[in-house]
């Protein structure tokens, strides 16, 4: 896992004090080495953490006619090699990736199966080739000038600290930031800040660029197998499969435990292969009600690992939530960036690299929404094929009458919304719906945002997806966005610490396997992650399997009402925050009041606070500590 930055101008010859300043922001990526290549319009930066051919891995790498900084894992590098039959002067995945450039030039990323955001500059053709991996694991950011001058890096800061651009808020993707945890498209929360897209390529030639992208998650046509136990026994030997390519490393690894089914089945999978005891890492708040280790327990004590844990009091979250913005470039979109980062900074202390748990629910239907959205559906076609339009327009506002408690539950079904993936999935499981970011904004701020909807992208994905069945095309929606949010959660956190994070379930040969496998291999009735739970009989405690989802619990909630109030004072219902004009005072103090008085609005304080800390450490200058 690394840092990696660029330059690339269309006249003239790249600062390398400018090169290296970017560099360096990024130091927190890559505390082992670092190192810079410029070829007079075009400079390469890159801090390193060293994972793989310690010694002989060191970047930039040249080959031939090419550069590379590499940002990621190949992990059938080996088997490309011995493919590839050609001298190689390193054991690292860098120059296998630079020798499959050799042979396929820009079709390279079709043929790495891993993690990985790299930039290769061709010195002979005078082009730059920069790729993200298929599922997103790796962040790259990048911004293309008027002039036609492009800088690409691994976070943002380093983007800023080139002075690429100065930092403004992109007022046109606030409904989208404020309905989906951050922003689903290319744009990002900085105007003239761009993320290349999973699973795209970028190239860059006398100032012009053409991105394409290179790979789509397909659901059809559907596998057909002799049995269900066929289906369970092939998926399980995969899994199996892709735990142990993310079982390369030529340093201490391990792996962090939550006591879910997801890090339970890796920690299930990977004592299998190793012969020494896991070392397992897991993290809890010092609240009854929010303390998993006893899960965890559960799991280390069945297979012996060497287990480790952390405590993480109110304090310690609010005092470290700065820096951890900073750390993000854009607002945590979720409450569990916090104890990620501290389970990190604990597994830095044993290991340079953990493997986790991320991807599994949104490939095999591990979220409770995604049942409650289906039936939802299936209902609301019902009632609209036998209901008449006008006394449906009569239902609605008669649950808009409704006392508070009643009206809210029934507002969100297809009584009061249109029966169709937006209003009953997007809109409904929304921190902000569309309904309530009417108030939320203020007039002058919503003129600002033109007509979009904060679904625009959303709506895009289903009209691009070849799915056929209605969960398969939550999952696509959901692959392309809301798991992307997560895994630049699991990155940034990961890398604040200086460790590495693998994420087995994302391995694309395994992603495209469960795409196609028929619905209910996924989620049968009430049953989520099926073929989960059948692959882990009998290898993991019954409890484990039978567990229902639970999500990360954070007591923030009861915090912001009691202990830490002072905190919605200071971000929410401040001067600071109130002048910026985006966010109305009259619905913001209503929604604080409704919170204290016992309704639940933790996500959408958290998304409030979030983007003031944000705003005030990159847009005001202000020192994240």
């Amino acid at each position: 896992m690394c840092g990696i930055n660029g330059i690339a101008l269309r006249e003239g010859r790249v600062d390398e004090h400018r090169l290296v300043a970017m560099r360096d922001v990024l130091e927190h990526r890559g505390p082992d080495d670092a190192g810079v290549y410029v070829d007079a319009n075009v400079g390469l930066g890159h801090r390193r953490l060293s994972i793989v051919d310690v010694k002989g891995g060191i970047q930039p790498m040249k080959r031939g006619g090419a550069a590379i900084v590499f940002n990621g894992e190949i992990y059938d590098h080996r088997q490309s090699r011995k493919a590839l039959d050609t001298n190689f002067s390193t054991t690292s995945d860098t120059e296998t990736i630079l020798a499959l450039y050799e042979r396929h030039g820009r079709d390279v990323v079709e043929h790495l199966r891993g993690m990985f955001a790299f930039a290769i500059w061709d010195a002979d053709t005078r082009s730059l080739l920069i790729a993200r991996d298929r599922l997103g694991v790796k962040p790259l950011y990048y911004v293309h000038k008027d002039n036609g001058d492009l800088f690409f890096a691994s976070e943002i800061k380093s983007l800023l600290a080139a002075e690429a651009i100065k930092p403004g808020v992109n007022l046109a993707v606030l409904q989208d930031q404020f309905a989906n945890h951050g922003t689903t498209g290319d744009e990002t929360l900085f105007a003239g800040v761009k993320r290349l897209k999973p699973g795209h390529a970028l190239e860059w030639k006398d100032g012009r660029i053409e991105i394409r992208e290179y790979w789509d998650l397909t659901f059809e046509p559907k596998l057909s197998r002799a049995s269900e136990r066929d289906f369970v026994e092939e998926w399980r030997e995969m899994f199996r499969e892709v735990v142990e390519l993310r079982l390369m490393a030529d340093v201490p690894l391990g792996m962090f435990l939550s006591g879910g089914i997801d890090s339970s089945a890796i920690a299930g999978v990977m004592s299998q292969l190793v012969d020494e005891p896991i070392k397992t890492f897991s993290v809890a708040f010092d609240d009854p009600k929010a303390n998993e280790h006893y899960y965890a327990r559960l799991v280390a004590e069945r297979f012996k690992t060497d287990h480790h844990e952390v405590v993480v009091s109110p304090d310690d979250f609010f005092e470290k939530l700065p820096q951890l913005v900073w750390h993000e470039d854009e607002p945590l979109g979720f409450l569990a960036s916090v104890p990620l980062y501290f389970v990190s900074k604990l597994a830095s202390e044993h290991v340079k690299v953990v493997l986790t748990g991320e991807g599994s629910d949104e490939t095999l239907a591990g979220y409770g929404r995604y049942a409650k959205a289906l039936k939802l559906l299936e209902l609301g076609e019902r009632y609209e094929a036998v209901t008449p339009s006008f006394i449906r327009g009569a239902v609605r506002g008669g649950v808009s009458a409704l006392p508070a408690g009643l009206g809210q539950k029934l507002g969100r079904t297809f009584l009061a919304r249109d029966a169709d993936i937006e209003n009953l999935f997007f809109d409904n499981f929304a921190v902000f719906p569309k309904k309530e970011q009417a108030g939320l904004f203020t007039l002058n701020a919503r003129e600002r945002f033109g007509l979009a909807s904060p679904y625009d992208e959303l709506t895009g994905l289903l009209a691009k997806t070849d799915a056929e069945d209605t969960l398969d095309k939550l999952l696509y929606a959901d692959t392309k966005t809301y798991l992307h949010e997560l895994l630049m959660k699991q990155d940034q956190m990961s890398m604040a610490a200086s460790i590495e994070s693998r994420v087995p379930f994302l391995d694309h040969r395994l992603v495209e396997f469960s795409a196609r496998m028929p619905r209910e291999m996924k989620l049968r009735g009430g049953t989520t992650k099926w073929i989960l739970r059948e692959a882990m009989a009998g290898i993991l405690p019954q409890e484990i399997l039978t567990r229902p989802k639970m999500g990360f619990p954070v007591p923030l909630g009861k915090w912001l009402r009691t202990t830490h109030r002072h905190i919605v004072d200071e971000y929410v219902l401040g001067e600071r925050a109130a002048a910026r004009g985006i966010f109305d005072r009259r619905y913001v103090s209503s929604l604080v009041a409704r919170h204290n008085s016992g309704e639940n609005a933790d996500e959408k304080l958290w998304a409030l606070i979030n983007f003031e800390i944000w705003a005030r450490t990159f847009i005001d200058g202000e020192p994240s500590s």
